[in-house]
């Protein structure tokens, strides 16, 4: 029985100590000692000490209060728990002896052997000590321990260890005695909970219980702190180009709502490379800004205009992100991107969320507003495209600016019912060069500046600039176009189950064309079509019938079987004023299964289907209790009457090439299988109309083999015809393979690979084009016929690491396709170390390996 505990009194130590009887008390004894004490002297706080114990113990001869058998004092937020606890009146002090156990206001756990402390529990004196607080880091729950023989508690605000280790590491189950994966060991540790930092004496830092690295003294934050001034884990950096360097990010805590980041990166080459980041939370959002900058030591590392920037002394960025939410329905924001030179942020390994650096180089800037009814949207944007690769031509690059789309759906009126939606578009662009293709590509550039005796061709262009063979990818000038559509559409299902979809809408389109006709190329549009010039229109009204007959059959332990055949007719006016307006966003035309029964299988506003055309086909699926699935799905689309929108090439020959381009479509199919919810096959085909041939094909398997095998995979394998129309002379085939195996629980291997299985089709044609090039002006070396292997390594990625509560290390070797100043590809071959110690940093170490030759605005090898 409890003593205290069931009292269930509340007093202060002082008034505890004042009971003194010399003996165990009896419960009537203590109930009225307790009582006449409680209130009659309290701590100046006004906190009182909670005490609950098997026994109470008083020995008035030595002035001493013991509390025995699971004995626990609460004081404030403090707890302390114990085998036994002794208060000596005379000294103030507290002893606490075996299982000794002290939670702070921070929920940090203390615990040790034996520990003196005063008696609001805020200094003392710990033997054999441990200390485990959890915290949570990028959503994990992370427990930090601190573990000394001795140490010492300073005014509740400072405890100082002794020969003390850190790590944030669990210790091994089978063997607590074995050292951590990591672990920090200090002459003397001090945890300040006021400064809310750690500082280490004399410290090394152990892996697996080797010493790897020695710090005389260093700081860092404590796991609760997630802003604090101090420095950041420095970056390492090593290239040819800017030498051997040395980031150090410092990290600036002006405010909870604002900081600011400066990372000086010291290059043995180029020089100070300098960085600041401001960053800022609003009530409603937060935004911020990133300056770079640098006056170059060295500029002639790279190359000279307009394949690099040599004739440079300083280089810089500027960047920013901005999100802020209006309201509940609003939201509004940016993401800015500024350099002085396109080569700059790969150059200085500079990365931004807005910058894809995988086949092509740009940075996107953009600025929105975007609202959200319950059933609208609304989206306004503006896009400015920079190109960051020197066979990238600015003046192609557009601007766009408005893009607003509108989309609202609202209950049909009365007895008519349905749906009714109306979208709108307003899409304004301007370029000032034309951007040509040749068809099919015939490696013609605009020129051909030699650096070192190498020859680089830049800007591709046309040989011929005629509707035969040069197609026209974006317009210089001007365009701008307003887009809007009204569509109803019903669903009615009769007793024998037969779905019929009526629908109706109208679609106008107006356009303001200014097309630019002098400069850069841009006269030479007009002998490839006649292009409209002010203002232009068309309007395309269509009404359609969707019908679908679900035959659903139960077999019980075979599944639940369903035969659905499917007939979609539409009925339009032929499309008008094909070749004379721009393409800018329907330039990705693919048929297949998910296009076939779409109202207008263009990707954009630019085109409009029109003519009166069959959508057939049909699809079959099972579904098991077991969990088996399959799904099978053909069809083709058929042309009635009016002009065949595919058969007739725009200004990019959208439509050519597709499989829609006659009468009758090319066939397209899908069969999908998931034996179970691990692993799913699928594949998708388009075939010939008349001989069956494969026109396109795509399939996979997707498969997580747990818990039998620790085992991730997927595999797919795709197969293009030649669009020659396109500017694709030939197949385009490959491979993708993705795998994560995970050896323990924290070991893992994970692998990518692309295979280019025409490869050697496009390096035999760039080398033929090259060589003839060389033989009209023999200037420097001649050309060298690079892989003609049919299995080309397009792109690998190969790795493996260890990851547990408290430690991620990772190695990875990356081979990257790049497009270079030359026109030709080659592969980027990187090997990316990071290591995590949780609590403490991350660093990462990348470093480019082989030999590429037309590095990006460099000079000289990476």
């Amino acid at each position: 029985m409890r003593k205290v505990a069931d009292i269930a009194v509340t007093v202060s130590m002082a008034a505890l100590m004042t009971a003194g009887l010399g003996l165990a008390a009896s419960r009537a004894q203590a109930q009225a000692g307790l009582e006449r004490l409680a209130g009659s002297t309290q701590d100046p706080k006004g906190q009182r000490l909670l005490v609950e114990a098997d026994e109470l113990i008083y020995d008035n001869d030595r002035n001493t209060v013991t509390a025995r058998g699971n004995a626990q004092l609460s004081y404030g937020t403090r707890t302390l728990q114990a085998d036994r606890v002794r208060y000596d009146r005379g000294t103030s002090r507290v002893f606490a002896e075996g299982n000794v156990r002290l939670t702070d206001e921070t929920g940090a756990l203390v615990t040790g052997d034996r520990m003196e402390l005063t008696d609001d529990f805020k200094n003392g004196f710990v033997d054999a000590l441990r200390i485990q607080q959890t915290v949570e880091l990028k959503g994990e729950v992370v427990r930090t321990r601190i573990s000394a023989p001795r140490a010492e508690r300073i005014a509740g605000e400072q405890s100082s260890f002794d020969y003390a280790t850190y790590t944030a590491c669990e210790p091994c189950k089978d063997n607590p005695a074995k050292p951590p994966l990591w672990q920090i060991k200090a002459a003397k540790i001090i945890h300040n909970n006021e400064t809310h930092t750690i500082s280490y004496e004399d410290a090394a830092l152990e892996i697996g219980g080797i010493p790897v690295a020695y710090m005389p003294y260093f700081e860092s934050a404590d796991p609760t702190v997630k802003r604090k001034t101090g420095f950041l884990t420095p970056r390492f950096i090593t290239t040819t180009a800017l030498g051997s360097g040395l980031s150090t990010p410092f990290f600036i805590n002006l405010d909870p709502s604002y900081d600011l980041t400066l990372s000086p990166a010291f290059l043995s080459r180029q020089g100070v490379l300098g960085q600041a980041e401001y960053r800022q939370r609003l009530d409603n959002g937060s935004y911020n800004v990133r300056l770079s900058g640098i006056f170059q030591s060295t500029p002639s590392a790279f190359l000279p205009g307009p394949l690099g920037a040599a004739d440079r002394d300083f280089r810089g960025s500027i960047e920013s992100r901005g999100r802020f939410y209006l309201n509940e329905r609003w939201r509004t924001g940016w993401d800015l991107v500024g350099v002085t030179d396109k080569w700059f942020l790969d150059n200085y390994r500079i990365r931004n969320q807005n910058i894809t650096t995988e086949y092509f180089r740009e940075a996107v800037s953009t600025g929105y507003l975007i609202g959200q009814g319950d059933r609208s949207w609304f989206e306004a944007r503006g896009y400015y495209f920079k190109a960051l690769s020197s066979f990238d031509w600015q003046k192609e690059q557009p601007i766009v600016a408005p893009v607003i789309d509108y989309d609202k759906r609202i209950d049909g009126p009365g007895k008519i019912g349905g749906e009714v939606r109306f979208e709108a578009n307003v899409t304004s662009l301007t370029r000032d060069a034309t951007d040509y293709q040749g068809i099919p590509r015939t490696g013609s550039y605009l020129f051909t500046p030699t650096v070192n005796g190498v020859a680089f061709p830049l800007y591709e262009t046309c040989t011929e600039f005629n509707r035969e063979r040069c197609i026209v990818r974006g317009l210089g000038g001007t365009t701008t176009r307003l887009s809007a559509q009204a569509s109803w559409r019903r669903s009615f299902i009769d007793d024998a189950g037969q779905v019929i979809t009526p629908f109706a809408y109208l679609r106008t389109d107006l356009f303001s064309l200014n097309p630019s006709r002098t400069g850069f190329q841009n006269q030479f549009a007009g002998s490839i079509a006649n292009i409209d010039d002010g203002l232009t229109g068309r309007v395309m009204p269509a009404i359609g019938l969707d019908y679908r007959y679900p035959f659903v059959a139960d077999f019980g332990a075979l599944g639940v079987h369903t035969i659905e055949p499917i007939a979609q007719v539409i009925a339009r006016p032929s499309e008008s004023r094909i070749g004379r307006l721009p393409n800018e966003d329907a330039q990705s035309l693919v048929f297949d299964d998910t296009s076939l029964f779409a109202w207008d299988k263009f990707s954009g506003y630019d085109r409009v289907e029109g003519g009166v055309r069959a959508n057939l086909g049909g699809q079959y699926s099972v579904v098991t209790s077991s969990g088996w699935y399959a799904n099978v799905m053909f069809g083709e689309s058929i042309q009635i009457a009016g002009v065949n929108s595919f058969r007739r090439g725009d200004l990019a020959n959208v439509g050519l090439d597709s499989g829609l381009e006659d009468r009758r479509s090319d066939f397209v199919g899908r069969a999908q299988l998931s034996p179970n919810q691990n692993i799913s096959f699928i594949s998708r085909f388009r075939l010939g109309q008349g001989d069956l041939g494969v026109n396109r094909f795509e399939t996979g398997v997707t498969a997580r083999f747990a818990p039998f095998l620790p085992l991730e995979t997927s595999l797919f394998y795709s197969y293009y015809q030649a669009q020659p129309a396109l500017g694709f002379a030939h197949r385009r085939e490959g491979v993708t393979a993705t795998a994560t195996y995970r050896i323990t629980p924290n070991w893992f291997l994970t692998g990518s690979a692309l295979v280019d299985l025409t490869h050697y089709l496009d390096a035999r044609d760039t080398y033929t084009d090259l060589y003839n090039t060389y033989l009209a002006n023999p200037v420097g070396a001649p050309p060298v016929y690079r892989s003609g292997n049919p299995f080309y390594l397009s792109g690998m990625s190969l790795g493996g690491g260890y990851q547990d509560e408290c430690t991620t290390i990772s190695l990875n070797y990356i081979v990257s396709p790049i497009a270079t100043a030359i026109g030709v590809r080659e592969r980027n071959q990187t090997f990316l170390l990071r290591l995590e110690l949780k609590t403490l940093g991350e660093a990462d170490l990348r470093q480019n390996v082989g030999t590429v030759t037309t590095a990006d605005g460099i000079a000289a090898v990476r």
